[in-house]
């Protein structure tokens, strides 16, 4: 169903009053309780307006967690990335667990149990600013592991620790809980030195496969051979 293109300011009114609407519901029952008759109740419009302005409820749920999202994203692309690849990297875990924690209804629609990611817009922006920072960690060749496990383990335990911390009322929180789960996340993916002597074979591997689609020396089948090369190198003991 195509979805209504006028941006009008009574057009964008009523988005945001369906927004806020959607995410009180969410705050108090849950996604399951977003259903297209409380939210145009809650609203004051009617179901076909809503249905005009967002198309269906999987869309009116990426709009909640784009509208969530938005200031978090504009401040992370204003914010001039630490020299340092991986203290970048840390300062971007503290980032988001801090979101998470002050938007849970749109990291709730960001990480909804059986959803599919590709659906999300909001977490694909999400997982694609976190890709870059781990490539600059590859490029320093301060990585031991391929960069999508070490996407997808730090967005794992990410999503794990806002979780958890979600589930405990917020004056009974560890405070060092999300810095500990950081610091061992960090440990277990990056080097110790970028300038070590005896640099381990994978974080070198992993390290001039992040450089590889930067070259023009090799042709696109020289290129494909050794990306498989570097990527067996990259997982040692698995093949």
């Amino acid at each position: 169903m195509a979805m209504e293109t006028d941006n009008g300011p009574e057009t964008q009114d009523v988005r945001t009053r369906v927004l806020d609407a959607a995410s009180r519901l969410i705050i108090i029952g849950g996604i399951t309780a977003l259903t297209t008759r409380a939210v145009a109740a809650a609203a004051g419009i009617q179901a076909p307006t809503l249905y005009r302005l967002f198309g269906d409820k999987r869309g009116l749920l990426n709009a909640v967690a784009e509208h969530g999202q938005a200031a978090f994203i504009a401040d992370k692309a204003a914010m001039p990335p630490h020299p340092d690849p991986v203290q970048n990297l840390a300062n971007a875990w503290d980032s988001y667990v801090a979101f998470g924690l002050t938007n849970p209804v749109a990291f709730a629609i960001m990480n909804e149990v059986g959803a599919l990611a590709s659906e999300s817009p909001a977490m694909l922006a999400g997982l694609a600013i976190l890709r870059e920072r781990v490539e600059r960690i590859a490029r320093a060749a301060r990585l031991r592991m391929p960069v999508e496990r070490a996407v997808a383990l730090i967005h794992a335990a990410g999503v794990g620790t806002v979780t958890t911390l979600l589930a405990i009322p917020a004056e009974e929180r560890d405070p060092q809980l999300s810095s500990v789960v950081r610091d061992s996340v960090i440990a277990s993916i990056v080097t110790t030195s970028p300038d070590q002597d005896h640099a381990d074979l994978a974080s070198l591997a992993v390290g001039l496969r992040a450089h590889l689609d930067s070259t023009k020396a090799l042709t696109p089948g020289e290129s494909l051979l050794l990306s498989e090369f570097l990527d067996r190198l990259a997982r040692p003991g698995e093949g």
